[in-house]
């Protein structure tokens, strides 16, 4: 009999750990990174110290919410820069970054602003706009990009598609994939025409800190 316990705790912690990822995955992507801690234990069921003993801060608890999606945007910029189509590569890249952030309000304050609790996806934008960067290079030497595009112009589109989020539930993912296709047709240079008009003067655009809420 005291030997099944162990095996009874471990499941029941096992049980308490999935219940927690799962209720902040919910509610961290439905409402962003400002919900605080006690409000994803009441989601998922669990009182606050069960919480903290899986995730001692916030940090640890959204890093591995959303374990998944930084390993996707790992993927979708390697196989981007992988694309022998350079065109073909960024626009991809674009389509699928903006489809990872229609999915989760939560990962997108993560991806684009510098919260405390969030530092950790530094290292997830940095390979991104570096990515961006040579993928935009190789793009306008085919011609297919047009010339003023810059690295900001990046960012400031994700800063726009973030108003996807305010979209009724069902209708994000459709409207960030409109919204794609629509950015990407201004990107496009179309060979053969032309010059399009000189562009504004690109913003600097930096991450913006949001407030810590335990």
């Amino acid at each position: 009999m005291t030997d099944h316990l162990p095996h009874v705790a471990r499941s029941d912690a096992r049980d308490n750990r999935a219940r927690i990822l799962e209720a902040a995955r919910a509610v961290f992507g439905e409402e962003g990174l400002s919900v605080p801690m006690r409000e994803i234990a009441r989601h998922a069921g669990v009182g606050p110290a069960t919480l903290y003993r899986h995730f001692p801060t916030k940090r640890d608890l959204i890093g591995e919410t959303f374990a998944e999606q930084r390993r996707a945007c790992h993927g979708i910029v390697r196989d981007a820069l992988a694309d022998s189509d350079p065109w073909h590569g960024f626009r991809s890249l674009v389509e699928q970054i903006c489809e990872l952030h229609a999915h989760s309000r939560g990962f997108a304050d993560a991806f684009m602003t510098a919260y405390p609790e969030a530092m950790d996806f530094a290292a997830d934008r940095e390979p991104v706009l570096r990515a961006v960067a040579e993928l935009a290079r190789r793009a306008q030497e085919t011609g297919r990009l047009r010339s003023g595009f810059v690295v900001d112009d990046l960012i400031l589109m994700l800063m726009a598609h973030r108003g996807v989020q305010d979209a009724p539930r069902d209708a994000r993912l459709v409207a960030s994939r409109r919204f794609a296709a629509y950015v990407i047709e201004a990107f496009r240079a179309v060979p053969g025409t032309a010059p399009s008009p000189p562009l504004p003067q690109a913003p600097h655009l930096r991450l913006t800190f949001s407030p810590v809420t335990p």
